[in-house]
């Protein structure tokens, strides 16, 4: 069956209501240094490989089976479900590109039927989180990449891709997309972002592709 087009999204604060790595950093007691850092990064003041790298560093200690409570704490954006089930009805390939980790991000996708998935993962020595990522990080020019990738593979010309994001790790795929959106995004995100979605209603994203915004 011919693939109509590709939505990319990202996770945290995207496809869920929550930033998965400040749920981690309080479980180890550090939660508002872990935010104070994704705060920042997320509004494109300090370098994502550096910010998540001492997020991660942080959490170094935790047992592997912390992801089991951090999945009950764990909530998707109201229309995330149906906005995936949708464009699975259309034809659409949905996939999610994630600075977080695939301990999570991996049962999330899974939850939803979603095609892709491309997030950092954790080193784990004897069932313990050692503070450090495992081989390349998710960075902003991983996530146009991979939009380029899944894009190429089913055979989905750019005009007919979707890439839905907040942060400014986002920004390269939301302006390399037929049709980029800032959801409920920081003020850089805002500011150079061709579409904008202001209300936590993943839904919407089918408004603006109904309304031919390309």
């Amino acid at each position: 069956m011919t693939v109509k087009g590709l939505l990319v999204m990202d996770v945290d604060s995207t496809l869920i209501l929550e930033e998965g790595i400040d749920l981690l950093g309080e479980e180890a007691g550090v939660g508002e240094q872990v935010a104070a850092i994704t705060e920042r990064a997320m509004r494109g003041e300090l370098d994502f490989k550096e910010a998540l790298a001492a997020r991660v560093a942080l959490l170094k200690g935790l047992p592997l089976s912390v992801f089991d409570r951090i999945l009950n704490k764990i909530h998707f954006t109201p229309g995330a479900e149906k906005l995936v089930a949708e464009l699975h009805r259309r034809g659409y390939k949905v996939a999610v590109v994630s600075g977080g980790f695939h301990e999570t991000v991996d049962v999330l996708a899974e939850r939803l039927g979603i095609d892709y998935v491309k997030a950092n993962r954790l080193e784990v020595e004897e069932g313990i989180l050692t503070g450090r990522v495992l081989g390349d990080i998710v960075t902003k020019d991983t996530k146009k990449a991979y939009l380029e990738k899944w894009a190429r593979e089913n055979g989905v010309e750019m005009a007919q891709t979707i890439a839905v994001g907040d942060g400014a790790n986002d920004l390269p795929m939301i302006q390399t997309a037929g049709l980029g959106i800032a959801f409920c995004a920081k003020p850089i995100v805002q500011e150079q972002a061709p579409y904008r979605i202001n209300e936590r209603n993943l839904l919407k994203v089918l408004e603006l592709l109904d309304r031919g915004c390309k």
